[in-house]
């Protein structure tokens, strides 16, 4: 939705503040603003205008003293503007003026009554709260810079060339003077020995349900980007049904290298089944690697499959918002919940496997949530994941592991959240689809987009450099040339060690390749049509 910046602290130049700010521009083309409050503080907002687009405008003034800026979305804001905020008075019609009276209304003490996404901070006076939300969905960074004044930034430019040491503001956790980082968000699922639920198909199917629902929140149009996964395929059927019965048409997003790419395939079959608006866009191979040192400025990572699989969605993102679209829905978490990765095949055990979809779901913030925001919102395009509802997210994270191991469905992967909407009498996607099996988006979109990928990447990087790389970069060695090139790219960009310090390479478990890619995996060369004859005779 946004970019923010807020700076704690007396004698920071007004107009070197706006210059720091517009870094993030991209975050919020619509309006920009920045207030100095009487202590000397400042609060600095780029607007994507989602919600209230005429008098939304940030930071945003509480009844007294008190001034916020948020980014995000806060999908419960007028069920609290109807009960606990009732006797406030509110400026706008914004979700994100519910923040600003919380803290009025609770103090620090109302992170877990917001339903949403973000990232914000409040000042009132010199006191002052920041707060980012369960999962990471949007992203958050805090520093310091050498006179004590604190920074707060929804993007690591805007702060990284001002501080002495800065760092990723954690998931779930609120920041005051007073309590220093305060963990809020502590839900049961976060302990594995809690995964004993038994499968409920329909309690699934209306939770997620429900998830989309909330999230087609929107002054403006909202799309959906539909990779022909299980995953997006989902959400846009879901979608699909409730906007049609608002008689809205939903415009549906694929991209893929040409039109044989297996997502941009399976994508048009899905949108021809739910009747979406639908668009494909192409990319060429050289234009990826074109936009590299561009991709990884907005990433802030130096992680191998962020950087592969963030490509085609900043080409993607673009498309969108020239069409006019500012919202869409994603199909992120998935995976990480029902254990959809090939390699959870590989899992010892189903103590393994659960321990395994936790860590995976906790460090989210670091690897898709951060591509998907960031290769979104170089674009000003704002994504929004159902998969990681609270409430979708307790639900499904909390059932027995070993109902959600795909050895016990003779390797389907994501087999209950399959037949949660294996639906005949009202389906929701072609068998093809419901039962295809996982395809990574950075492989989705052609398998000769990695590949030629790393060739280039390895053509750039010397036998002599790689063997060196212990020396130039002794934090998170890159161990092979495609992670030695994207590291110097972002080491150009980001030269502080505190900002390599921000990056965690995703790398997946049980399996001797050590690739992210799906395809290096053994499982990959399981044929879809193989999964399907399995569930036929399941």
């Amino acid at each position: 939705m946004c970019g923010i910046l807020a700076i704690i602290g007396k004698g920071k130049d007004e107009a070197l503040v706006k210059q720091l700010s517009k870094r993030m521009s991209h975050r919020g083309p619509d309006e920009s603003d920045l207030h100095v409050t009487e202590k000397g503080h400042i609060l600095s907002h780029e607007r994507l205008s989602i919600i209230d687009l005429h008098t939304g405008k940030q930071p945003i003034q509480g009844t007294k003293s008190a001034w916020m800026v948020h980014n995000g979305e806060i999908y419960n804001h007028q069920k609290l503007r109807d009960t606990v905020l009732k006797n406030h008075k509110f400026r706008t019609t914004s979700d994100s003026e519910v923040i600003v009276h919380l803290y009025e209304e609770y103090g620090y003490d109302f992170c877990n009554l917001l339903d949403g996404m973000f990232s914000f901070v409040v000042i009132d006076g010199d006191d002052f709260i920041a707060g980012r939300d369960p999962l990471g969905v949007k992203p958050l960074y805090y520093g310091l810079d050498e006179r004590g004044r604190i920074y707060f930034a929804s993007e690591m430019k805007s702060i990284a060339d001002q501080c002495q040491t800065f760092s990723t503001f954690p998931p779930g956790h609120y920041y005051t003077p007073q309590t220093g980082f305060v963990k809020y968000y502590r839900p049961q699922w976060e302990d594995a020995s809690k995964a004993v639920e038994a499968v409920d198909f329909a309690a699934i199917r209306q939770a997620l349900t429900h998830a989309v629902e909330k999230r087609l929140m929107s002054d403006v149009p909202i799309g959906v980007l539909l990779s022909g996964g299980l995953d997006s395929s989902l959400t846009s059927s879901i979608a699909a049904r409730l906007m049609k019965d608002s008689g809205k048409k939903l415009h549906s997003f694929s991209i893929g290298l040409d039109a044989m790419a297996p997502d941009a395939a399976a994508a048009r079959v899905v949108a021809e089944f739910l009747g979406t608006e639908h668009h494909e866009i192409h990319f060429t191979i050289e234009q990826g690697i074109a936009i590299l040192d561009k991709l990884i400025w907005h990433l802030e990572t130096y992680d191998v499959t962020s950087i592969r699989a963030s490509t085609p969605m900043y080409f993607l993102s673009k498309a969108i918002t020239d069409m006019g679209v500012k919202v869409v829905l994603s199909g992120e978490g998935a995976d990480e919940i029902f254990g959809g990765y090939l390699y959870f095949r590989n899992a010892p055990s189903a103590a393994d496997f659960q321990k395994e979809t936790i860590e995976r779901v906790q460090k989210l913030f670091t690897a898709d949530l951060l591509r998907a925001d960031k290769s979104t919102m170089a674009h000003g395009l704002e994504a929004r994941v159902p998969f990681l509802d609270k409430q979708f997210l307790e639900l499904a994270i909390k059932i027995n592991p070993e109902d959600k191991q795909p050895k016990t469905y003779d390797g389907i992967e994501k087999y209950i959240l399959r037949k949660a909407f294996d639906t005949p009498e009202q389906p929701y996607l072609p068998d093809e689809v419901l039962w295809r099996q996982k395809e990574q988006f950075s492989d989705g979109v052609g398998y000769s987009w990695i590949d030629t990928l790393i060739e280039y990447c390895s053509a750039q990087v010397t036998d002599e450099e790689l063997e060196n790389a212990e020396q130039r970069f002794p934090y998170n060695t890159p161990v092979t040339k495609e992670a030695y090139f994207y590291r110097s790219v972002f080491h150009k960009h980001f030269p502080q060690v505190s900002a390599a310090q921000t990056v965690r390479k995703w790398i997946p478990k049980w399996q001797e390749n050590t690739d992210p890619s799906g395809r290096a995996n053994a499982a990959h060369v399981h044929a879809d049509t193989a999964i399907a004859q399995v569930k036929a005779e399941a």
